[in-house]
């Protein structure tokens, strides 16, 4: 879905992220969205489980703001296994 990239429902919690040395700050689903995606599924592999329940909690997210909550535990699962935080 197009749309969840440039949704700008705001998360539950920001997300400071440093990636190549450059900080990166996440506050929206669409942002999130935007950085999940970007990065090639091979990226993702080992995390595919955590990846695969963030972009769907994203999703519909994007699509009904009171989930933001659950979209935002998924990206914590996510970005804490894959020691972005």
């Amino acid at each position: 879905m197009s749309e969840v990239s440039k949704s700008e429902t705001p998360l539950m919690a920001s997300f400071r992220i440093k990636l190549d040395g450059e900080p990166i700050a996440i506050a929206t689903v669409g942002q999130a969205y935007r950085f999940i995606t970007r990065l090639s599924t091979f990226e993702w592999m080992e995390f595919q489980s955590l990846h695969d329940e963030a972009k769907a909690a994203l999703t519909a997210a994007a699509e009904n703001a009171m989930l933001s909550a659950q979209a935002t535990n998924a990206l914590r699962a996510l970005f804490v296994r894959a020691k972005l935080l």
